[in-house]
């Protein structure tokens, strides 16, 4: 299951608290105070593991509590510090405190991490309080407590190339032809419903990423047809492919759509490169007029016959080293 969207609520652990102690031993009856400190609580940490494409395991253990720091012996020990909790979580992860928009960590490379909630500090054993005129103080620090708080994380895909366009516009379609992803192919409206990530070979040793976005409908920068959990994916991508079927009615229409929804989403958008794709130009018969109002170069392609998928593979390689 793909999940990208979860809650957590998160407590590092207590700082242990110091001890009251006295050396006592032959000889020596009336020693000193030895108290130690308490050890520190542990923290909580993100850490990146690009082995995962989804907050799955997050999603069903909503709580995470680090361990609290031992207390402090006799003859100054310190108490060990709480262990540290990690939680692994995917490139992409963009961390907020709930109800916040201001981002905490945006995690975008393995082994990336983050301390999310530190743990307390151990407390001062007697031993510290110890002056020239107290040489026997009977108190001690008990430990700071741990931060908590609860988290939003939200997963953003990181792709090179984002497919954009209307529920069965062909997208999926074309990540299948051109990849090795298998993403679920049927000709009704939103098949796709989660992001499917591809890698696109070219040359000998070269490739570049492309994420299929879920298929957009007009209102989905509102929220409409799940548009918002499907255009936070897209937010990423360093280059978009408008796809438009090459039998639409008014393509030139759809087009300023797809541009209005990601304006009105996130304006940085449509301020990425972009190419326009006419798709199942196999079925190509008679084009709607609206054709001729595009100023932008169309790329003609049909991922049952290949054509012009080489052309285009070559457009977005000059244009992604370019960038």
């Amino acid at each position: 299951m793909f999940i990208d969207y979860t809650q957590i609520d998160i407590s590092a652990g207590n700082g242990g608290s110091g001890a009251v102690s006295f050396r006592r031993e032959k000889f020596i009856p009336k020693g000193g105070p030895d108290g130690g400190d308490g050890g520190r609580g542990g923290h909580v940490i993100f850490k990146v593991d690009t082995n995962l494409h989804t907050l799955q395991d997050i999603r069903y253990r909503r709580r995470y509590k680090a361990e609290n720091g031992y207390p402090g012996r006799g003859s100054n020990k310190t108490g060990k510090n709480g262990k540290d909790v990690i939680i692994l979580v995917p490139a992409g992860s963009v961390i907020t405190k709930k109800g916040s928009k201001d981002i905490i960590v945006d995690l975008t490379f393995n082994g990336q991490d983050h301390i999310i909630c530190n743990g307390g500090q151990g407390g001062k054993g007697n031993a510290r309080f110890k002056t020239s005129t107290k040489q026997a103080p009977r108190k001690a620090q008990p430990g700071i407590e741990g931060e908590s708080g609860f988290f939003e994380i939200e997963l953003k895909v990181l792709a090179d190339v984002g497919l954009v366009g209307l529920p069965n516009a062909g997208k999926s379609t074309l990540l299948s032809c051109i990849s090795s992803a298998r993403p679920k192919i049927a000709d009704y409206p939103f098949t796709t419903l989660k992001p499917n990530l591809g890698i696109v070979k070219y040359g000998e040793y070269d490739s570049f990423v492309m994420a299929d976005i879920p298929g957009l409908i007009k209102g989905a920068s509102l929220g409409k047809g799940l548009g918002h959990q499907f255009l936070r994916h897209i937010e990423r991508n360093r280059i978009h492919i408008y796809l438009i079927d090459c039998m639409e009615e008014n393509p030139y229409d759809v087009y300023n759509t797809l541009k209005g929804e990601l304006k009105n989403f996130n304006e940085d958008l449509i301020k990425k490169p972009s190419l326009i794709c006419r798709t199942k130009s196999d079925l190509k018969q008679e084009l709607s007029p609206q054709w001729n109002d595009f100023n932008e170069k169309i790329y003609d392609i049909s991922s049952l016959t290949k054509e012009g998928v080489d052309e285009l593979i070559h457009s977005l390689v000059e244009v992604l080293k370019s960038n």
